[in-house]
């Protein structure tokens, strides 16, 4: 710890140029650097021009596990140690529908896995799981310590947000990341998501790094390298971790919002659902029962027979939940119909999540409010023959004044041709310390 008072051993002006010629930094100036910014020596204007140039410049292997353990020195490291059960998390990197944690969470605390799900808000055109879990009534996104591992110990899986002593260097420093166009870079995603997760202190851990339209990193190959990435920074720490590439290019299932989701979800939980997002559920499922020495274990049965609904009944009660209480429905609607005939040859998620975002469903800065009611759903899938005048999507909304700045991002989000398009596998890979 610095002494008050002492010279600071570093200048962070020479860090930020060394960087911006493409230098390397050394481990003792990233300790340093993250921990002054903590403290407020570095100010946010030098840490800003400092991420930029990592943005411009890159990260090495070494730079990103340094920078990584450095977010996790400033703060608490929890332990799940005790449960009587492995406990496995998961992280997606975030995409257009994607509700996936809310399904799997119940499903394997149902089969006898803690699942410790740390989620976060939304921002921009990807949703959060917290924002659309607290379009149930009395559900609490904000629990203590205790209460986490109280509902984790009794029901098995707990989904909440993660406490201000976890990593706050990342909470700091993404803050900046959000205004300053520094988000989408290997080494800032990796270092920021790893941080957190090696400091919760779970037994393993599965990945859902997303490519395509509708991701922060459109590239397969962007995604590969990010997920090679934090498979090693895992490895490293001595968290298992394993990574799915997942395709991101087309909304995940129909249902795009809050409450929207929230039904798709318990939809998949009751046995039906649409099949992608079953699918993906299934294949996240079966890595981090294979992470908790779960072999042999088969998630399917869990949908079909009522336990994972069970499970979701009982998380959503613990966490001040009623899971037969209404959930919010959108007092205006709309259609967006197709111009004319064809075969649908792709969605494009980023347009759908931005058409969402707009209508109420996303915030553009954090704090703002979200109308949990607010969402498209998505009628045509790649493949799907339509006629001039067929609905492609319905659009949700409380606020009229929203409705046209929704509908023009939906105006292009479907592309139509005369051939059918080769369909795309949904799991395009897997990556591991292995």
């Amino acid at each position: 710890m610095q002494e008050r008072g002492a010279p600071e051993p570093h200048d962070v002006v020479d860090l930020i140029a060394t960087k911006r010629h493409a230098g390397e930094l050394r481990s003792d100036e990233i300790a340093w650097v993250v921990a002054a910014f903590t403290r407020g020596v570095v100010a946010p204007e030098q840490m800003s021009a400092l991420l930029m140039a990592i943005v411009i410049q890159g990260m090495g292997r070494r730079e990103i596990r340094d920078l990584t353990a450095a977010m996790i020195a400033s703060g608490e490291r929890l332990s799940f140690a005790g449960l009587g059960r492995p406990a496995i998390d998961k992280h997606s990197t975030g995409g257009v529908g994607d509700k996936i944690t809310l399904p799997l969470v119940p499903l394997l605390a149902a089969l006898g896995v803690a699942v410790p799900q740390l989620s976060g808000r939304g921002l921009g055109h990807t949703g959060g799981t917290l924002d659309k879990l607290e379009s149930i009534p009395g559900w609490r996104a904000a629990l203590s310590t205790e209460e986490m591992y109280r509902v984790l110990r009794d029901v098995g899986g707990v989904i909440c947000a993660a406490g201000a002593g976890l990593a706050p260097a990342d909470r700091a420093m993404y803050a900046l990341r959000d205004v300053t166009g520094t988000v989408a870079a290997v080494p800032l995603i990796a270092s920021s998501i790893m941080s957190k997760k090696i400091a919760e202190g779970a037994d393993g851990l599965v990945l859902d790094v997303k490519f395509g339209s509708g991701a922060f990193l459109p590239a397969v190959s962007e995604a590969r390298e990010l997920a090679e990435t934090m498979v090693q920074l895992g490895a490293d720490s001595g968290l298992r971790t394993v990574a799915l590439l997942t395709d991101m290019d087309a909304p995940l299932g129909r249902a795009v919002g809050n409450a929207n989701e929230v039904r798709e979800a318990v939809a998949v939980l009751q046995g039906g659902g649409p099949a992608d997002v079953v699918e993906l559920t299934l294949a996240l499922a079966r890595e981090m029962l294979d992470l908790a020495g779960m072999h042999d274990v088969d998630p399917a049965p869990a949908l079909a027979d009522g336990r994972a609904h069970d499970a979701w009944r009982r998380l959503i009660t613990a966490q001040g939940g009623d899971p037969d209480a209404p959930l919010p429905v959108a007092r205006e609607t709309e259609l967006v119909r197709a111009e004319h005939d064809g075969i649908v040859q792709r969605v494009d998620a980023r347009a759908v999540g931005v058409g969402a975002w707009r209508l109420g469903a996303g915030r553009a800065r954090p704090g703002d409010p979200v109308d949990h009611a607010a969402g498209v759903e998505v009628l045509v899938h790649p493949g799907d023959a339509v006629r001039a005048g067929d609905p492609l999507f319905e659009v949700r909304c409380d606020d009229t004044g929203r409705l046209a700045r929704g509908l023009e991002s939906l105006a292009t989000a479907v592309e139509l041709g005369v051939v059918a398009p080769e369909p795309r596998p949904l799991v395009a890979g897997r990556v591991s310390g292995k």
